[in-house]
């Protein structure tokens, strides 16, 4: 799954089979591990990454916003604007310390004119950034009594709406703003619901529109066609999902999601070193941790388990980075440490805790996967169901579930679980898939 608010941490986590790696790979991953008991080494990784790409237009904006801010200190409308090319800035090169930055701004703005809608909304955005989800919906909640007719509006609302696990109002808000604004924000947020509910075909035509409607090639553009093309990839149809990122780089040279993209469908092919390379090219342009975790468990799958670990260190340190920076990570976290840490009472007391803020099926579907890995089976169980109630077709949902229903000795749920997991996707993960097939073999021999 995916999500709409925030680059930050990726849900898309696993990323395709592997094995026979380079020696050149594994030299990579160590270079690129990273100490984790401070977050300072992992922010000087995205600055060397963020001094290769050349300034953007963003760049040229903020550059001449600063100089406006310094001469208009009590100018409300520059410092909103200011703030927003900050959230750009963030979204160009994952460094979460420009949240800091672009949070110092807003609040001035908010103090100039406390009803500043474009302040107001950015406030809330950086909010979603920073998966502060009620924090959002009560600014864009405040935001909209004071200007009903701003569509823009409607977006936080929707966003919070998701992440907080209210799908039904979240849905009524996304028609409310398609209706009001078809446009690239609106549609986009229709797949995504439409995704959540688990119709993919509708999900594909809703982000073939926001394609179609954003006009000309940009980085947001270029974003909701990567998510065209993820959805195919979640559904297994790998040469959909290529010929959508194939097209962005065609468009947007270099774009670094679709470059990762691109490592996913190689993987899934079996071209491993090419896998690998893709990884790497993204990694250095922007070390995101979905990527660094892609690449970890590429390593890991291949048995690589101390190269592998390299990668995870430096996860861990750029968890502690967006920390520091305000974001709230523990859920992101908690799914990272059930799968890759080492003490499963740890993550099941952050999925505990990021779930009693975020109550949707992404919090469900962690804190069961959590219990599960502590051996606590039984109320898994109870968090699994809740996970796939809304119907979403994801196949680690589905994995998960299976598992769970094996360790309580429901092996008929099970089996179709983890059948319907990899009927979904026949290779949404590197370390899981094949377990999959493995339980699928002992569930059948049972069985016969």
């Amino acid at each position: 799954m995916r999500t709409i608010t925030s680059h930050a941490i990726g849900l898309n986590r696993r990323q395709a089979l592997i094995a026979g790696l380079t020696a050149g790979g594994v030299a990579l991953a160590v270079g690129l591990g990273m100490r984790t008991n401070e977050p300072q080494p992992a922010h000087e990784q995205l600055q060397q990454a963020a001094q290769q790409n050349p300034p953007t237009r963003n760049d040229q904006v903020m550059w001449s916003y600063q100089e406006l801010a310094r001469n208009n200190p009590q100018n409300a409308e520059v410092r909103a604007i200011l703030a927003a090319t900050y959230l750009q800035k963030a979204r160009e090169t994952g460094d979460p310390s420009y949240y800091g930055k672009a949070e110092q701004v807003v609040d001035q703005a908010l103090t100039i004119d406390p009803q500043h809608i474009d302040a107001l909304i950015t406030k809330g955005t950086l909010a979603l950034a920073r998966h502060q989800f009620r924090e959002a919906l009560a600014i864009g909640e405040q935001a909209l009594r004071i200007s009903p007719l701003v569509v823009a509006i409607l977006g936080v609302i929707a966003d919070a709406q998701i992440e907080l696990g209210m799908y039904v109002a979240a849905d009524t808000t996304i028609q409310e703003m398609v209706r009001k604004r078809p446009d690239l924000s609106s549609f986009s947020r229709v797949s995504y619901i439409r995704e959540l509910y688990g119709d993919i075909p509708g999900a594909i035509n809703a982000m073939a529109r926001a394609v179609q409607a954003g006009g000309p090639a940009s980085e947001n553009v270029e974003w909701a066609r990567i998510q065209l093309g993820n959805l195919s990839f979640n559904q297994g149809d790998l040469d959909a999902a290529e010929h959508q990122y194939r097209i962005s780089l065609q468009l947007l040279p270099d774009y670094i999601y679709a470059i990762a993209g691109m490592a996913r469908v190689l993987a899934a092919r079996g071209e491993y070193a090419a896998a690998v390379k893709a990884y790497q090219q993204a990694i250095l342009r922007m070390p995101l941790p979905e990527f660094v975790i892609g690449l970890g468990e590429l390593f890991e799958s291949a048995g690589q388990q101390a190269a592998a670990n390299q990668q995870y260190q430096l996860v861990r340190a750029m968890q502690q980075l967006f920390t520091a920076n305000g974001v709230d990570t523990d859920l992101e976290l908690a799914l990272f440490e059930a799968d890759h840490g080492q003490n499963p009472q740890a993550a099941v007391a952050m999925a505990r805790s990021a779930y009693q803020r975020r109550p949707s099926m992404k919090g469900a579907d962690t804190l069961a996967w959590a219990l599960y890995k502590q051996g606590n089976t039984s109320e898994a169980a109870t968090y699994a169901n809740q996970a796939l109630a809304l119907g979403t077709q994801d196949a680690t949902f589905f994995f998960h579930a299976g598992m769970i229903a094996h360790a309580n000795g429901a092996s008929t749920a099970a089996y179709q679980y983890l059948q319907h997991s990899i009927t979904l996707n026949p290779t949404f993960s590197p370390l899981h898939a094949p377990k999959v097939y493995e339980t699928l073999a002992i569930l059948k021999q049972v069985h016969t």
